[in-house]
């Protein structure tokens, strides 16, 4: 008899320890969910009926968001740029509102500034070389004010469209960087004469997804595929991406719809 109320009674325990957690869970997913209902998406509209598809990206900010810069683009299956679809303003125009004024501080009144560090691989992809040789935009070289914008304090929605002719498949990539966001491998001090290495930190983290155009109308999600060169001076891809820690949070999510206008 007591033998049996003991294994009631373990029973019980059982059942309730598992319902605890499993409704700990749900709680959990509930919170998670309600973190992004709550949130405000700002919307980028970059959309025309100039082309034939229509892209609508949808990126939700990670706990290290802190207004970086970004690039996102569509190349081919060989990596050649077909088209840029979005440039953060202050890279695409060279003329950056705030930067480092050596003290650990912003400067509010920074003007033109080329940073060659900050978006090396798509940079590269672009092919137009600046002053000094540089790859990156600058005043009298920017990106088109038509796929320019600010960079929104958070999360949101960009909706742009082709005006280039797509393969039936073809890569679309965002390359994103976030200055000053040193961990323990790249250190402040890792390269003390590099003043490009300076303004960049941890190096952009680009991210990648395949998509056909016979599967239009399907959500495609972006994965993180490498980073590029910590000062700029090439435009390869490195595939490691064991030393970087925040620069992998900037984003939690991103993802992809393909959208036929026909």
């Amino acid at each position: 008899m007591k033998s049996y109320r003991f294994e009631n009674i373990l029973t019980m325990t059982l059942l309730i320890a598992i319902f605890s957690l499993s409704n700990n869970n749900v709680v959990g997913q509930k919170k998670q969910k309600k973190k992004y209902k709550s949130e405000v998406i700002d919307t980028l509209n970059l959309a025309s009926s100039a082309g034939n598809y229509n892209f609508q990206l949808t990126f939700m900010k990670g706990d290290a968001y802190n207004h970086p810069t970004f690039a996102i683009w569509l190349e081919d299956m060989e990596g050649k740029l077909i088209e840029t679809l979005f440039v953060t303003q202050y890279f695409a125009t060279g003329i950056f509102g705030h930067a480092d004024a050596s003290n650990g501080t912003w400067d509010k009144n920074a003007g033109e500034a080329i940073h060659p560090a900050a978006l090396p691989f798509w940079s590269h992809k672009r092919n137009i070389i600046s002053r000094d040789s540089i790859y990156a935009p600058t005043p009298e070289n920017p990106v088109s004010d038509a796929i320019s914008g600010a960079t929104p304090p958070g999360s949101f929605i960009l909706n742009s469209s082709t005006h280039e002719k797509l393969p039936e498949q073809f890569r679309l990539l965002m390359e994103i960087n976030q200055t000053w966001d040193w961990n323990d491998y790249w250190t402040n001090n890792k390269y003390p004469s590099d003043k490009y290495y300076k303004t960049s930190a941890q190096p952009s983290l680009v991210y990648e997804v395949i998509i056909g155009v016979k599967d239009a109308d399907e959500e495609y999600k972006l994965q993180a595929i490498g980073h590029g060169h910590y000062s700029g001076k090439d435009g390869r891809l490195y595939e490691d991406l064991s030393t970087l820690s925040t620069a992998l949070n900037i984003a939690d999510q991103l993802k992809v719809a393909l959208l036929n206008q026909n």
